[in-house]
Order: C-alpha cells, then sequence, then structure tokens
C-alpha cells in the first residue's frame, strides 16, 4: 500500500516526539523529524514508531489523533511564543528541538489534563530502545538493535537461548526442577 502525504506526515510527527524524548541523529540532511540533537541512534532508529504501530499496544488506531493534537499544541505554542514574532503557527515537526522539548515538558507536567496520553508515547518511545519490544529479541541483537547494542546485550547462543557461564552471583544458586523441559518450561 503506497504511504499518502497524511499517513507520512502522521509518521514524522510521531517520529519527532520519539525523538525528543530519546534524541538521535538525523538519518539524512534533510531529515525533518529527527533534530540530530545527539551523536548516535535514538528512539526513531530503535524503531519507535513501529512499535507504535503495532497493534498490542493498544493505541494504533489512536495514532493519527495524536499526531494531529501534538501538531495543534505545536501551533498553539509557536503562536503564542515570545520567539515567534510573526504569531504563525507549525507543525510539531517545525519546530526547533528546543521549542520540541518545552511543548513535551509542558504535555508531560503534572496536571496537564491529556499527560497520560503522552506519557503513554514517551513510554512506548523509550521501550523501542531499551528493550526493543516490537521485535524478537534475539533476532534484535543479532541485527544491531542501536539500544540493546548500547545497553551491551550480547547475542544468544546458535539455538537462541542465552546461557551465562558464570552465575550472577559466583555460584549456581538452584538446580532446574526435574519436570523442566528442555525449553525451561514446567512440566
Amino acid at each position: 500500500m503506497p504511504e499518502t502525504a497524511e499517513r507520512r506526515r502522521r509518521k514524522e510527527t510521531l517520529e519527532a516526539f520519539a525523538d525528543t524524548i530519546l534524541p538521535g541523529e538525523k538519518r539524512h540532511p534533510a531529515d525533518r523529524a529527527v533534530a540530530g540533537a545527539a551523536p548516535g541512534p535514538g528512539a526513531v532508529a530503535a524503531g519507535a514508531v513501529e512499535l507504535l504501530e503495532t497493534p498490542a499496544t493498544g493505541i494504533t488506531e489512536g495514532l493519527e489523533a495524536l499526531a494531529d493534537k501534538l501538531d495543534e499544541h505545536a501551533g498553539r505554542h509557536t503562536v503564542e511564543s515570545p520567539a515567534n514574532p510573526r504569531g504563525s503557527a507549525a507543525n510539531f515537526v517545525d519546530l526547533s528541538f528546543g521549542q520540541r522539548t518545552a511543548l513535551v515538558s509542558e504535555l508531560l507536567s503534572t496536571g496537564h489534563p491529556e499527560k497520560e496520553l503522552w506519557v503513554l508515547l514517551a513510554l512506548f518511545s523509550n521501550m523501542a530502545f531499551d528493550s526493543a519490544a516490537h521485535l524478537h529479541t534475539a533476532e534484535a541483537v543479532r541485527a544491531g538493535h542501536p539500544g540493546l547494542t548500547a545497553m551491551g546485550v550480547f547475542p544468544p547462543d546458535e539455538d537462541g537461548l542465552w546461557r551465562f557461564p558464570r552465575h550472577t552471583y559466583g555460584r549456581k544458586l538452584a538446580s532446574p526442577h526435574p519436570d523442566t523441559t528442555a525449553t525451561g518450561s514446567p512440566a
């Protein structure tokens, strides 16, 4: 299915929000969504929008409305800003990184009536980077997922399982239950 202009706008808006939460470097010189406020990959490179679009999040059907609301706040924010003498409204992606950060701080502040919505988007942005929740962990690590790589998650063994030759406390804490299956599940 071809990407429409509206779908592109929504995606860029959500990417810009995710980039504000966990900034990264621009993907290319003309990148509008990623501000380039930090070196290395951020939430966008880690797949924040892909995670948001995963049905398991429970918010996929509301993403269009959230992007519209974010643009509405951006327009109001820029019109009311003393740094905007012309008083023209802008979409969220049109804001500078500093303006994005100020607006997101306002949306996430105690007492903001929509705080829960924006906290949810912020959590998913972090989750995409920290856990690659939208991907199979072993495959994400093997593919060099930026967040898992940054945290030093090492790849599993060839069979897709992680084994730790040295136990956490320097000794084996417990033996597996005799009915435990080869996959680690109780029988």
